[in-house]
């Protein structure tokens, strides 16, 4: 098998990147309609109460102030005094009351627009957790060879989780903040295009200081994210593979291999968080001697006369309305670099190349019928039947399907430096039960791979035929449905004894599966079990022993009743009375089946039609179990336990 590899390929562009998400955004594009619409009310309510300052100052309060003022000097009592002053201050109140209407607007906008924002994210990370998913299904097995669990499993975890803060709270915030930085930037321009160009140019050298800094930011969020996937890779590989690391005292080996990834999570987040959170005390304090200088400037604007007391109190107001919206965008920009870089690692696995399939024929299930002639002719059956034919896509004529496979002159490497099986040569007639034996990496494991598909023999290294027709051009999706398969890691998913049983075949009968489960002498066990077939098993049947387990994937393959079997080491989890057991149930299972076994165990393929003996991807022997004995080759020797040479 290849080697597994825990890296991550770099991140691609963010603009790529961005048009991506962008394109997800636009299938929600009367919702933004509506996102943008609150967001502009909820902006211009505070741009708009800001301006009211001016009027408030200069035809409220200031003429106010005299009028009182001039009232007390004239020697006017207390009640005279209110008297003349309650229209001036009635015409205020309506004011203020107007000022109140602009904000309860501007905070209805806002709720709405923060329950749309939810909606859209949320709708939005389904969509690409559905897409990236999907994709999964897609990718060949190689590309699961070359990653870990832990790495894919980071892509729905905090990959997305990137995302949903970033949609869901920095979006809407960036959206507002622009609004407001521009329409505050045009009320600016309104009240003194002076003291504007001051802002315009304090506001310049603030952004090549944030620039600066944003560019080291870059690169360290996008190590923090790799560390945080190769971190968790290794977590989920330690966690499957406890009991190993305690039965060989692994212990402190993985804790230093752990510690030297957590530390390099450590590092890389240090500085991740470092440079971000450079960005929102540079932005603070350069915007507070930003605000100082406009105020001295403003202050002898209006000492000269050049500028009204209601115009300066207004536009210092803007400063901070100004000022704090790009604070925030700054903040918000670690946000958007995490989230990028977090969404360019799912789009890398969206972009993956797909599992590639060829296949024009198909394998499907078909029943016997007589024609108006009253000749038998096989009629495809939609349901589950027993009976397997293949399709011809030029005339859609059915035959049926034997199980005939043959390996012509087949050379396969996994990588063009190291060729892994060299000229296998195997015919497996319908109903013959083919042994493949031989140690550790000879290659068996690699036929298998072969006959399902799961990896492709390249043009010019012999081909693999299935009932004459060549492999490669058999849909892999109908090709492996006709494959019975038991693996020898078993593996359970979490359901019912019954649904995992019906794994196998989801057309199958409760009375299939449990014919099934009898042949697989799976039927007693389950049934002692205190909800026999319906018991829920998790934890990749945590509950059952390894020999349960492995009976469970016998017969999961038995209520197939596919036409080739393969049996890849299905014994070896199960102790000699168990096996012996099922021995029956699987010579029935694979009687007139195609039949492939893997075995460890020389004695369970004694009464195989051809033993094929592999050593270092050749095949250096093959025959019948008593003409291998009789031999005396390396059989014989794995056979008895004799030691040979292989030199």
């Amino acid at each position: 098998m290849p080697p597994r590899n825990r890296g991550f390929a770099k991140p691609k562009n963010a603009k790529k990147t961005i048009k991506r998400l962008l394109g997800y955004m636009g299938k929600f594009k009367s919702l933004w309609l509506l996102v943008f619409l609150c967001t502009i009310l909820a902006s211009g309510s505070s741009v708009a109460g800001s301006y009211l300052i001016k009027p408030a100052i200069d035809n409220y309060i200031k003429p106010m102030a005299e009028q009182f003022m001039a009232l007390v000097q004239q020697g006017f009592g207390a009640d005279d005094v209110m008297k003349q002053m309650t229209p001036a201050i009635w015409q205020f109140a309506k004011l203020l009351f107007v000022v109140l209407g602009i904000f309860i607007a501007g905070v209805t906008a806002s709720w709405c627009n923060s329950r749309l924002m939810i909606y859209i994210s949320t709708s939005l990370l389904y969509k690409i957790r559905c897409d990236l998913f999907k994709q999964l299904e897609k990718l060949p097995i190689r590309y699961y060879d070359a990653h870990t669990h832990g790495e894919l499993m980071s892509r729905f975890t905090n990959d997305t989780d990137t995302l949903r803060e970033m949609m869901s709270q920095t979006v809407p915030q960036l959206l507002s903040s622009i609004l407001t930085v521009v329409s505050v930037f045009v009320m600016m321009l309104i009240l003194s295009p002076l003291l504007t160009l001051i802002m315009i140019v304090t506001m310049i050298l603030m952004t090549f200081i944030i620039a600066s800094v944003g560019k080291r930011s870059v690169k360290a969020f996008r190590e923090n994210q790799k560390s945080i996937g190769e971190l968790n890779g290794y977590i989920e590989e330690m966690i499957e593979g406890q009991k190993v690391i305690k039965v060989f005292n692994h212990e402190p080996k993985a804790e230093e291999e752990f510690l030297r990834l957590d530390e390099n999570l450590r590092k890389a987040g240090t500085d991740a968080m470092t440079y971000g959170g450079l960005m929102g005390p540079i932005m603070n304090n350069l915007s507070h001697m930003q605000y100082a200088v406009v105020a001295m400037v403003g202050a002898l604007r209006v000492v000269t006369g050049h500028l009204g007391l209601g115009s300066i109190a207004a536009f210092l107001q803007y400063t901070r309305q100004f000022s704090q919206p790009i604070s925030m965008m700054s903040m918000q920009a670690n946000s958007v670099l995490n989230a990028l870089a977090g969404a360019e690692r799912i789009f890398a696995v969206i972009d993956e190349e797909p599992e590639i399939d060829e296949g024009k024929y198909t394998l499907v299930n078909a029943y016997e019928a007589k024609d108006k002639n009253g000749k038998p002719r096989l009629v495809q059956s939609f349901g589950f039947t027993g009976e397997w034919a293949w399709k011809n896509p030029v005339d859609n004529s059915l035959k049926q399907l034997k199980g005939e496979v043959i390996f012509d002159h087949v050379v396969f490497s996994y990588k063009p430096e190291k060729t892994i099986l060299h000229d296998i040569c195997i015919h497996a007639k319908p109903g013959m039960k083919i042994a493949l034996v031989g140690s550790t990496g000879s290659g068996k494991t690699t036929i298998i791979n072969l006959l399902t598909r799961f990896y492709d023999v390249e043009d010019g290294n012999g081909h693999i035929s299935y009932d004459g027709i060549p492999l490669n051009q058999i849909a892999k999706t109908s090709l492996r449905k006709s494959l019975g398969m038991v693996q020898q890691n078993t593996h359970l998913f979490t359901g019912t004894i019954r649904d995992n049983i019906r794994y196998g075949n989801l057309d199958a009968s409760d009375a299939q599966v449990y014919e099934a489960a009898k042949l697989a002498n799976a039927d007693s066990f389950i049934r002692h079990l205190d909800n026999g077939y319906d018991t829920v098993i998790t934890g990749d049947g945590a509950i059952l022993s390894q020999g349960q387990r492995q009976l469970l994937a016998i017969a999961r393959a038995a209520v197939a009743d596919p036409p080739v079997l393969v049996l890849d080491e299905a014994t070896s989890s199960i102790d000699t009375r168990t096996e012996s057991l099922i021995e029956s149930g699987l010579d029935k299972l694979m009687a007139g089946r195609t039949s492939f076994v893997i075995a460890h165990r020389l004695s369970t393929v004694r009464n195989a039609d051809e033993i094929i003996v592999l050593e270092h991807g050749k095949i250096i022997e093959r025959g019948t179990h008593d003409q291998l004995i009789a031999a005396k080759g390396r059989y014989y020797f794995l056979y008895t336990g004799n030691k040979i040479s292989l030199e």
